[in-house]
């Protein structure tokens, strides 16, 4: 029986609902983290005085630290493997969440949230290739869509964690960083003992590991007669050269220019729904957990429509509808409240789309040696994005006012909908084997001119 069998048509069983629970560790811990520094600065700003160039740093650091640890770590775990690394990374990130409740000022503080980072950038790329790897072509998609369903859960937490906190007294912010050690910690415990993936030990020519995985996954019957996975060495540079080109700027820009206007709107969402007249005040905070609650919600039914009415699809529609509800809160500021609760409503449910594919794309169309690597360039990019929109949300709102703002950010998702019309491929119902393979004539001429030099 070949690998691709025993895995890809293997019925969905308690052990890959666990290995999705396990995985979405990461997402959650992403939200938690970006969104309680947002209630906590509240407080660090006054109390170690900070200018506004520290406060940006601190809040900026982690999405740095996802750059670096998605770019770095993605490209680690293909040469490595998934399995150490799946358990490493939430080591570090344990220790660096505690050692925030005893830092004494901004430079200590911007290295830990740094660190935090590059730990969860890591993440990215270790877990969704290992569940990628482990998922049944039926269910991969809802499998993996469904981790980013734990980056609002994270979030939405995160803010009403903050909330509670809030009147613990001045050194309320040490504690609120600090509570992200206690998911970190049950998150590491479930994940101890999960296998190496099969795909990529028999990439690797290990193969008698492999077989001993998959008889303990699936049964003592489970057997590799025929390989499906090519014996390859990992290239980080193969992800730039043609046939993989066009991908790996599909899977970064989609994921960037979908990121853009919404981090901004996760950010600085109190603010954003005061400039509307939604909310001041700790009811902002309530106002944008209710928002990052509607993005959660959005997500569930992307779960089961990127099978039914297929990736590409699911993709130009919602970024088609996330645009028309950005235009409206562009065009109509002042319009009375339903008409700006229609348009943040309308965004953020059709934003569900994007967000579930965000992991399904990179992990698909991608083969086992680059995997990583490629989820680990998408995370780092989309980053970027986040950054972007971190940075310059409130430069405009300011300089520009909230309707210019969100017109800017229309223009952004129709470029998502542009790089999504022209290069979003179909894998709804395809192994990975064939949703990753590559047959252009580029490709074929890039293989000979890799074989010649070696």
């Amino acid at each position: 029986m070949s690998l691709q069998a025993v895995v890809d048509d293997a019925p969905l069983s308690g052990f890959h609902k666990k290995l999705t629970i396990y995985s979405s560790g990461g997402p959650f811990l992403d939200g938690y983290v970006l969104s309680i520094i947002g209630v906590a600065l509240t407080q660090i700003v006054p109390q170690m005085h900070l200018n506004a160039l520290w406060d940006g740093l601190i809040g900026a650091s982690a999405l740095g630290g996802v750059f670096l640890g998605g770019l770095v770590f993605g490209y680690v775990t293909d040469i490595f493997g998934r399995q150490v690394m799946y358990t490493l990374d939430l080591v570090i990130f344990i220790v660096a969440s505690v050692l925030q409740i005893f830092v004494h000022g901004a430079v200590e503080l911007f290295v830990l949230r740094l660190i935090l980072g590059i730990a969860i950038g890591a993440d990215y790329p270790i877990a969704t290739s290992l569940l990628a790897e482990f998922a049944p072509k039926k269910q991969r998609g809802p499998m993996l869509g469904s981790l980013l369903v734990s980056w609002y859960v994270g979030a939405t937490a995160a803010y009403v964690v903050g909330y509670f906190l809030m009147s613990a007294g001045p050194d309320a912010w040490r504690w609120m960083l600090g509570t992200s050690a206690l998911p970190a910690l049950v998150i590491l415990l479930l994940r101890l003992g999960t296998p190496e993936s099969p795909r990529w030990l028999v990439s690797k020519n290990r193969v008698k590991e492999a077989e001993r995985v998959l008889k303990k996954v699936y049964g003592p019957d489970a057997d590799l007669t025929q390989l499906s996975e090519p014996i390859v060495t990992t290239k980080f540079s193969k992800l730039f050269q043609r046939g993989y080109l066009k991908r790996t700027m599909f899977v970064g820009l989609f994921w960037m220019f979908s990121i853009i206007p919404a981090f901004g709107i996760y950010t600085f969402g109190p603010e954003i729904l005061n400039l509307f007249h939604l909310g001041s005040g700790n009811a902002g905070n309530l106002g944008s957990a209710a928002l990052d609650f509607i993005f959660l919600i959005g997500c569930i039914p992307a779960l089961y429509l990127c099978n039914s009415m297929g990736r590409r699809a699911l993709l130009n529609w919602c970024f088609v509808f996330m645009a028309v509800g950005l235009l409206i809160l562009g065009v109509f500021p002042n319009a009375p409240v339903w008409v700006i609760i229609l348009g943040f409503v309308v965004y953020a449910l059709f934003s569900g789309g994007p967000n579930v594919l965000d992991f399904i794309y990179p992990n698909e169309i991608f083969p086992t040696e680059i995997r990583a690597s490629a989820v680990g360039v998408a995370t780092a990019m989309s980053r970027v994005g986040a950054f972007v929109g971190t940075f310059l949300m409130p430069l405009s709102l300011t300089k520009l006012g909230v309707g210019t703002t969100m017109i800017l950010g229309t223009i952004v998702t129709v470029l998502g909908l542009l790089v999504s019309l022209m290069w979003a491929p179909e894998t709804k119902g395809r192994n990975l084997t064939e949703t990753s393979s590559i047959d252009d004539k580029d490709s074929r001429r890039a293989k000979v001119k890799e074989a010649v030099r070696s």
